[in-house]
């Protein structure tokens, strides 16, 4: 069995806010926040896992804690099996962190001058830098933009190069915090196809934080959902579906109108538009697949055109909250 690259056990984090009470003009009321509550997880060596949760749920608080920017109030953390807080210098070295808010690039400089920047940093030789930029280069497409400064890129453009960047030296480790937010749908394929190459190739550890339940279901093998700091899921993302009533749907455009397609195994009509002729089948992928609900429509209308729809993370973890509460 490989070694944990990420172990916590009772990590906690609590923030402390000073309110003002109403009536008393210079009077502040000191209450306690707790972001991270207690959490007990072990990541593997080369896993990819979904870590979710609704906003405030406390994800960007652990990530912080794991790559050594925020102290624990309390518990253990080991990142790479270093303190990420005593020996942040040595684990800089082993992780690369993607924050879809925060650019690590300089804005001004050419992407390529970036790299070069970043590869000096990370204490990379000359050789490896330009073997490595250009395994990424190459593997991202971002040839045509190497000369263009960061600034002028586009949104997908620009992504592509924080992963690279995050991924120069090589890391054990990758954190990925929202790293399609805003992409189109070519940019995020791009990028996912990518991420599952690397670590294929390189038996790279991913920890992805995302409202994309694409990412999820496209790079992951395993999910962690928190709710107000504390760990209320940990298994495979079917599981958690199966355990919330998640479904796809199967949106298919037909040649003319229809009558209601009922009937079909495993799936039902959700919605009927256009007298039939656009109609939403939703099923449990745990039971059935898409490829299986389209061929029982082709037998029963022609379809001229169709695409999927994935459960929204925000409603499945909603409806785990909704279980895990009393």
């Amino acid at each position: 069995m490989s070694t944990p690259i990420l172990q916590t056990h009772e990590l906690t984090r609590e923030f402390v806010r000073r309110e003002k009470v109403p009536g008393r003009r210079f009077a502040r009321r000191r209450t306690t926040l707790r972001a991270v509550d207690g959490l007990t997880v072990t990541v593997r060596r080369g896993e990819a896992v979904g870590y979710i949760g609704a906003n405030g749920a406390g994800k960007s608080t652990t990530i912080k804690m794991l790559a050594g920017i925020l102290v624990p109030t309390s518990g253990e953390v080991r990142t790479c099996g270093l303190d990420p807080v005593r020996q942040r210098r040595d684990l800089a070295r082993r992780i690369g962190v993607v924050f879809g808010q925060r650019s690590q690039l300089w804005w001004d400089l050419p992407l390529a001058e970036s790299f070069t920047i970043l590869a000096a940093v990370h204490g990379l030789s000359a050789a490896r830098r330009d073997a490595r930029v250009a395994e990424l280069v190459d593997r991202l497409e971002m040839g045509p933009q190497m000369s263009t400064p960061v600034r002028s890129l586009s949104l997908g453009q620009r992504m592509r190069g924080e992963v690279a960047a995050a991924l120069l030296h090589s890391p054990e480790l990758v954190v990925l915090d929202e790293p399609t937010i805003g992409l189109d749908v070519l940019s995020k394929q791009r990028l996912r196809e990518f991420l599952r190459e690397e670590r294929r190739e390189h038996g790279t550890t991913l920890l992805l934080t995302t409202h994309d339940m694409g990412d999820i279901q496209r790079l992951c093998d395993r999910v962690l959902v928190v709710d107000h700091g504390s760990l209320v899921y940990d298994g495979a993302l079917a599981g958690l579906s199966a355990k919330v009533g998640a479904e796809r749907v199967l949106v298919a455009d037909l040649a003319g109108p229809q009558p209601r397609l009922d009937g079909i195994p495993d799936a039902q009509v959700v919605d009927y538009e256009a007298e039939g002729a656009r109609q939403k089948l939703a099923f449990d992928a745990t039971h059935t697949t898409a490829a299986a609900v389209l061929a029982a429509v082709s037998e029963r209308a022609d379809v001229r055109d169709l695409s999927l729809e994935e459960p929204d993370i925000e409603d499945v973890v909603r409806r785990l909250y909704e279980q895990n509460r009393p």
